[in-house]
């Protein structure tokens, strides 16, 4: 994958509106586990982009510093070739004089070759600077809505998982609903209550069967009396 392709990448996912996505989403947990898998491997070829772009940086920075140097180090050795060439010629040896102006043109042409191409890898290196700080501002946003995605996929998840619990508690209520007739604790209820009068007119037939012998009592009392104030009366 081009560094262009990365770098296009990179900008589209870091402005994506999280938000925006999931409203369009038929099942929202769903995508946001795409996304956090799609921001995951985008953010590891992102920093594999990176990584080689800001080696190849790092390479032309090291060559353009290498011109630089050799340049000043042409500088100074036509100026070294220039200033022999000065006495040798103050010393009359013009010939010796011509040889060491000769190596100082030479020393002067490798210096211009070297400020020349230091001066071309410039605007590169400038360029491929800007293509790293972009990237690596991209991957910062990359790895920040990374940290968003995950954090609303566990929000999503545990709403809905008591949204869930809610319905089941109210399910759950609807079914056992004391006010309903025909629900199983009315049913239990009635039954209670049939026990409970069944239980009444037992006691109430057992309380009624023991007035009746006491009141059988009374009257087998009265019926004694009656007999011995009969015989009484006839003993006089």
């Amino acid at each position: 994958m081009t560094k262009q392709t990365v770098l296009g990448r990179v900008a589209r996912l870091a402005k994506a509106n999280i938000n925006a996505l999931l409203d369009q989403a038929e099942d929202p947990q769903k995508m946001l586990d795409q996304l956090i898998r799609d921001y995951t491997d985008n953010i590891a070829e992102a920093e594999q982009a990176i990584a080689a772009t800001i080696g190849n940086l790092r390479l032309m920075e090291q060559d353009h510093r290498e011109d630089v140097e050799a340049a000043e180090e042409w500088g100074g050795k036509a100026l070294a070739a220039s200033r022999k060439a000065d006495e040798l010629r103050a010393a009359g040896q013009s010939a010796d004089a011509d040889r060491f102006d000769s190596l100082a043109k030479v020393a002067l042409g490798r210096q211009l070759r070297s400020e020349g191409e230091a001066s071309t890898a410039e605007p590169t290196i400038a360029a491929q600077t800007e293509v790293v700080d972009r990237l690596r501002s991209g991957l910062e946003q990359m790895k920040s809505k990374l940290t968003q995605l995950r954090a609303k996929r566990d929000e999503l998840v545990a709403r809905a998982a008591s949204a869930q619990a809610q319905n089941r508690m109210m399910d759950a209520v609807k079914s056992i609903d004391v006010l309903d007739p025909t629900s199983e604790l009315s049913r239990f209820e009635d039954k209670v209550r049939r026990e409970e009068a069944r239980a009444l007119g037992k006691q109430e037939l057992a309380a009624s069967s023991l007035d009746a012998q006491f009141e059988e009592l009374e009257a087998m009392g009265d019926r004694a009396e009656i007999e011995a104030r009969l015989a009484a009366l006839k003993s006089r």
